[in-house]
């Protein structure tokens, strides 16, 4: 082979790269390896990264989520690891993250500030897990949160706290956990939820679900599947479709404040007791101002003594 024909079949940056000496190599090398998929920067340690910024971490029996997570993070797949608890901050660094999935990891314990760097997160899997709770505001930072699953978990109660106002969630799945009610106001702060799933819940007929069967009156759901969300009566053993209680089946029910009567209240309480704490202070104020008048002329008239007897009296 001549020497231009030679130079003219190869790009000048691989030509540049066989000139190069061994340590290039070894670096280039080590740095492809390091990063999980060779050319991507950002792979988390143990886990095979793809164009587009997602990262395959499932099924590595992975203790915990794994550093170096950075801004280059799209998708984030850690399902079937072994991450029993998410600590606060346990995805610092991943601001860009739209799409998160921890299913299947035996995950029992999340921080109230565990997600609040996930500002832009889209879609949270926390089902097949093992949670019983769920503090206040684990959910609150997720503003633009669209899909939330928390299907097959051990949830008894899933206050309104917890979740918070998410404007953008559509869809909301509890299937398989022990849920007898929702707790008041929680569907309130989900304006745009038009999918939810409830199968497998042991939902208890009362007047706790009055918000729950005025939501699906809104919402009405296929055949099959409404007729799936049975309640059961308290003493008895039957069982009731969610969609058979009308509005006029809770008219025994004490009807919840709403959110204005509640702000009067909250208003009006603390200044009411301002007030009567100041009107009780006034009184006391004027009663120990007439009882020291009182005395003093109590004691200006003992210390005057009596009157000097004039001369026509019968002791002069």
């Amino acid at each position: 082979l001549r020497g231009p024909c030679f130079v003219s079949r190869w790009p000048p940056p691989m030509l540049l790269l066989l000139l190069s000496p061994w340590p290039v190599w070894s670096q280039w090398s080590a740095t492809a390896t390091s990063s999980g998929t060779p050319g991507l920067p950002h792979c988390p340690e143990a886990c095979a990264c793809a164009p587009g910024g997602q990262a395959n971490c499932s099924g590595r029996a992975l203790p915990a989520v794994p550093a170096g997570l950075s801004r280059g993070l799209r998708a984030l797949l850690l399902d079937h690891n072994r991450v029993r608890a998410l600590p606060p901050g346990a995805f610092a660094g991943a601001d860009t993250l739209l799409r998160l999935d921890l299913r299947e990891n035996g995950l029992r314990w999340v921080h109230a500030r565990a997600f609040w760097s996930l500002g832009a997160l889209q879609q949270l899997d926390l089902s097949a897990n093992q949670l019983e709770a769920l503090a206040p505001g684990t959910f609150s930072p997720l503003s633009a949160l669209r899909s939330l699953s928390l299907a097959g978990n051990r949830l008894a109660r899933l206050e309104s706290a917890a979740l918070g106002v998410l404007p953008l969630l559509n869809a909301l799945d509890l299937r398989d956990n022990e849920l007898a009610a929702l707790a008041p106001g929680l569907l309130a702060g989900l304006p745009a939820l038009h999918a939810l799933h409830l199968r497998g819940n042991p939902w208890a007929c009362g007047c706790a679900l009055r918000p729950l069967c005025s939501w699906l009156r809104r919402h009405p759901r296929p055949a099959p599947e409404a007729e799936t969300l049975l309640c059961v009566l308290p003493g008895r053993l039957t069982l009731s479709p969610l969609t058979a209680f009308s509005d006029a089946a809770f008219s025994h029910c004490a009807q919840p404040l709403a959110p204005r009567d509640l702000a009067v209240v909250y208003a009006l309480g603390p200044v009411s007791f301002l007030a009567s704490l100041a009107a009780c202070l006034a009184l006391g104020s004027m009663l120990t101002a007439c009882r020291t008048r009182r005395h003093c002329a109590t004691a200006l008239g003992w210390l005057k003594g009596p009157r000097d007897p004039g001369p026509g009296s019968p002791n002069a």
